[in-house]
Parts: structure tokens; C-alpha cells; sequence
């Protein structure tokens, strides 16, 4: 197995981590926590589950952006960045970029904290808030993924 190689199953397996979890959240957790949204409860388990999954999809989300600035310095594949053909190029760096924003920057920097005040005042349109946004980056995600694996085949290319 070569670097190429290598970095390729990296990526696929962080992504799938990342992003699963991503979808986890979206589509179990938040629903099944929702049920309790009239009190606040609701955002201590979450934020008490989501907390040990954050230090996971920090690391699955640095291996992924590693591996795939590798990819892209080794396969000289800077001028796709160029192509409209290779969108799903510049779909993936941007999502990357908010989840790297949302992890290593605003919820260090208070959004917790924030979020846990909105709970308490107001728990159902807490629950609101956090469904929507993580609806919003998994959609996103989701685009970026289908696209990546289907550029990455041709599917795109005429």
C-alpha cells in the first residue's frame, strides 16, 4: 500500500466516523431527546453524550483534512480547484471548515455555554435551534460526500 493509497482509506474512514456521528446525532439523539424538550433535561444528556463524541469527531475530523491535503499536494490536484467540474473539491473544504470552526473554535468559546442558557430559559426553542443547525451540516455534509464520490469516479467530468 502506497501514500496514495493509504491516505485515500484514511480519509474514507474518518469521514464515514465524522460524519456518521454526525448523522447519528441528527437523526436518533436529537428526535429521541426532543421528546423532553419542555424542560431543559434534554440538554444536559445531550450536551453530556455529544461532549464524548466531540473528542472523536475532533481527531476524525483532523485525519480527514490531513489526509486530504495530502491527497491534494501529492496528486498535484491544486488545479481543480480552478474547474467547476470539481465542485464537490470545494464543497468538502468548506465543510470542513465549519465543523473545524464549530469544534476547535466556537464551542470552546462559549457556544456551550450559550446553548445551556437558552436551554434553561427557553428548552423547546433550544431544541429547535441545535435540530436546525445540525440538519443544516449534515445536509451540506451529505452533499459534499455524494459529490466526492461520484467526481471522484468521473460522474462529473462530461
Amino acid at each position: 500500500m502506497d501514500g496514495l493509497e493509504l491516505s485515500r482509506a484514511l480519509h474514507v474512514v474518518a469521514v464515514v466516523i465524522w460524519i456518521g456521528g454526525v448523522a447519528f446525532v441528527t437523526l436518533t439523539l436529537l428526535p429521541v431527546l426532543g421528546r423532553s424538550r419542555a424542560s431543559d433535561d434534554w440538554f444536559v444528556r445531550f450536551t453530556a453524550i455529544e461532549r464524548r463524541f466531540a473528542w472523536i469527531a475532533r481527531a476524525a475530523l483532523l485525519v480527514a483534512g490531513g489526509s486530504g491535503f495530502y491527497l491534494i499536494v501529492a496528486m498535484d490536484a491544486w488545479d481543480r480547484f480552478t474547474m467547476i467540474a470539481y465542485w464537490w473539491m470545494h464543497a468538502m473544504v468548506v465543510v470542513w471548515v465549519l465543523f473545524a470552526l464549530m469544534l476547535f473554535v466556537i464551542e470552546p468559546l462559549g457556544l456551550d455555554r450559550a446553548l445551556r442558557e437558552r436551554a434553561r430559559r427557553d428548552p423547546a426553542r433550544a431544541h429547535l435551534l441545535v435540530s436546525r443547525a445540525h440538519w443544516v451540516l449534515l445536509i451540506a455534509s451529505l452533499i459534499a460526500a455524494f459529490g466526492a464520490v461520484a467526481g471522484s469516479h468521473g460522474a462529473f467530468l462530461g
